[in-house]
């Protein structure tokens, strides 16, 4: 019976040197991975500087103290009928406008259809209501809404919810206040 002689590994073969390389593969992306995650969080922070509400309650108000974003805009977490969404608040919009897809996973059903005029133009929108709206420890019932199936994004906090609250706004900061009655 021939057989060949055994080859001489050679470094390059060596199984040890394989396993070694994919654990410094797998190293490299989970450490690339974790670096992405990080910036990913910090750019959150920055574009929603109020995901963790700073609130004050006492026998006559509630207040929730807010910090704008790079871009001046006020962004909070709040839910509607109990379920979670942002918010920014838009003092120009004359009713809490809700995105047409953020209004299915609500559940919040369309109305008589309506049109208005936005700084893009006029377009068409339907009629809603809002049972219950809250941003941290504040809590309003009762509110109109407008559902927009051209806008995506947060959903507009207009003067619908506004007018109930008391707003305060210096340098970069704004406090809404909810009067206990």
């Amino acid at each position: 019976m021939d057989t060949e002689p055994e080859k001489p590994r050679t470094r390059n073969t060596a199984p040890g040197k394989r396993i070694g390389q994919g654990m410094w593969i797998i190293f490299w992306c989970l450490f690339l991975g974790g670096l992405a995650m990080i910036f990913a969080q910090l750019e959150e922070q920055k574009y929603n500087p109020n995901q963790q509400l700073q609130s004050t309650t006492t026998s006559t108000s509630r207040q929730i103290q807010l910090t704008a974003n790079r871009y001046g805009h006020y962004l909070l977490p709040g839910h509607i009928n109990g379920k979670s969404v942002n918010f920014l608040i838009d003092t120009g919009a004359t009713e809490v406008v809700i995105p047409g897809r953020m209004a299915e996973r609500l559940e919040l059903p369309r109305g008589l259809a309506h049109w208005v005029r936005t700084a893009n133009g006029e377009i068409e929108v339907f009629r809603t209501h809002i049972n219950q709206l809250k941003i941290g420890p504040i809590t309003l019932t009762n509110i109109p809404a407008s559902i927009n199936p051209h806008m995506d994004g947060e959903i507009l906090l207009g003067m619908s919810a506004l007018r109930h609250l008391e707003m305060r706004q210096a340098n970069n900061q704004m406090t809404l206040e909810q009067r206990i009655k």
